[in-house]
């Protein structure tokens, strides 16, 4: 049955630099399920999202999407990038309205004016930012900043969401904005969401499943709770309990 749910499968991935940063055998994402990538810095896991994401193509290995192997040195079709978005630590933004920022994507891909206008709407009140629509999106705080950012990323309902340490800049009272609208996406959309935090407390918070890398490698998967009270391997309870020097 969970084979069926599965939305994002890797196998046999890799990323070489000047070393080997990143080797995953087989690892999938299913429908519906927050995931939490937590590790020390440089341990592979915003590597594996930028592969996922098509920023960079992967040394080797093949990416499934909804059963479909996807071309990872050829050009994305806009399905697969509409299925997909990510949400950067540093959001950019343009240097214009709130609306417009939103309505960007929108308008690249030739919607109509109508459309959009409700589109922007509907998303602006979602990330709880209807008021700031005329706004210049330069004179926001970085909470609203990233809010914005992932009212864009969310514009097509994308099946999967990668966050990027989306929190790291921001307030203990803009990180929970942030992780709630994450938990009702995931509720009412049923958005498969893939996080990479630095917090785990905020993996422990938010995240169904969660996966330790270390050196490139992951070295623990399984549910949020098991984890963070019951590791099975040292390096991850070394991890957990903060006894790791990284």
């Amino acid at each position: 049955m969970a084979g069926n749910n599965v939305v994002l499968r890797v196998e046999g991935i890799s990323k070489v630099y000047d070393r080997e940063v990143l080797h995953i055998e087989k690892l999938s994402f299913e429908k519906g399920k927050i995931y939490g990538l937590i590790g020390p810095s440089g341990a592979g896991k915003s590597t594996l999202l930028r592969l996922i994401n098509f920023l960079e193509p992967p040394t080797a290995g093949r990416i499934f999407f909804k059963g479909r192997e996807l071309d990872v040195r050829g050009r994305v079709d806009l399905k697969t990038q509409r299925g997909m978005t990510m949400v950067f630590q540093k959001p950019v933004l343009f240097k214009t309205s709130v609306r417009e920022n939103v309505a960007y994507g929108l308008r690249a891909r030739g919607l109509p004016k109508e459309e959009i206008n409700k589109r922007v709407a509907v998303l602006l009140e979602k990330v709880g930012l209807e008021s700031f629509a005329g706004r210049r999106a330069d004179s926001l705080s970085g909470g609203e900043a990233q809010r914005i950012a992932l009212a864009r990323a969310i514009a097509f309902d994308p099946g999967v969401l990668l966050l990027d340490e989306p929190t790291a800049n921001l307030d203990p009272h803009n990180i929970e904005m942030f992780e709630n609208l994450i938990l009702n996406l995931n509720k009412e959309k049923g958005i498969t969401v893939i996080m990479v935090t630095h917090n785990i407390f905020q993996a422990r918070r938010i995240a169904h499943e969660v996966l330790f890398f270390y050196e490139g490698h992951i070295i623990e998967k399984g549910p949020a709770q098991k984890i963070f009270s019951s590791p099975e391997d040292p390096r991850t309870r070394a991890f957990v309990e903060g006894r790791m020097v990284y």
